[in-house]
């Protein structure tokens, strides 16, 4: 049986992406999509790209630039933005599901032409932020009734993990947000129109790290993405 590869991009905490996609089976496996060693070829290996957190989004790619002072400057890193956005391109090109976590929410709204709120407590909502001990802040979120994600998860309502500063503000071209948080914050995205194209599931928590991992928005999302990616074998 011919295994599923995943690729997932890189970051500080790439392993724990790896360990979760890998946990779904024995039939998947990962690889490493990196600016450090610009692999963007490999794309055309992998059945399914992750789209990992990290660091800020610059400004400058939404038209933003003035946003600058209001993002983690030592973190932002413009050639991993640069390699993203081609390896966005490659799979809305050639159709390849598409699963992004918390930065790979945002950078995938940019890519289609959206724009981030670079600090959320700036902008006036609560903060977002992990916890004063390190740990994940949890907090409900509210799926649109009917929509693709709701018919994904089965659930309207449920509990997520939180710990990133940024977030959607302007919706990209041919996306629709379909779940919130109860401060207004987007917290998923989609498709609007989803016949004919690519799987694209975007979430702003980190499902991989979440501590139920029996959540209906951790493993049926997993099973979600992994079956568009076992589609293309």
């Amino acid at each position: 049986m011919n295994k599923i590869i995943i690729g997932v991009t890189d970051c500080s905490k790439y392993d724990n992406y790896a360990r979760w996609i890998q946990a779904f089976g024995t039939e998947v496996e990962t690889l490493k999509l990196s600016e450090k060693a610009n692999n963007l070829a490999d794309a055309a290996r992998c059945q399914g790209i992750v789209f990992t957190g990290g660091e800020d989004v610059h400004p400058g790619l939404y038209g933003k630039p003035e946003y600058l002072s209001f993002c983690h400057q030592d973190d932002i890193n413009e050639l991993r933005d640069e390699f993203e956005l081609k390896l966005m391109e490659y799979t809305e090109q050639n159709h390849i599901p598409v699963l992004g976590i918390c930065r790979g929410l945002q950078v995938f709204n940019v890519f289609k032409g959206g724009t981030l709120i670079p600090d959320i407590p700036a902008w006036g909502k609560p903060t977002h932020a992990k916890l004063a001990d390190g740990s994940d802040r949890y907090h409900s979120i509210n799926v649109i009734p009917g929509s693709w994600f709701e018919h994904v998860v089965g659930k309207v309502t449920g509990e997520t993990n939180s710990n990133h500063h940024q977030s959607i503000d302007r919706v990209g071209d041919g996306l629709v947000a379909s779940a919130f948080c109860q401060d207004g914050i987007i917290e998923a995205a989609d498709r609007k129109e989803v016949d004919g194209k690519g799987f694209l599931c975007l979430v702003q928590w980190h499902p991989e790290r979440m501590h139920n991992q029996q959540n209906p928005f951790v493993y049926t999302i997993r099973e979600a993405f992994i079956k568009a990616a076992n589609a293309l074998i």
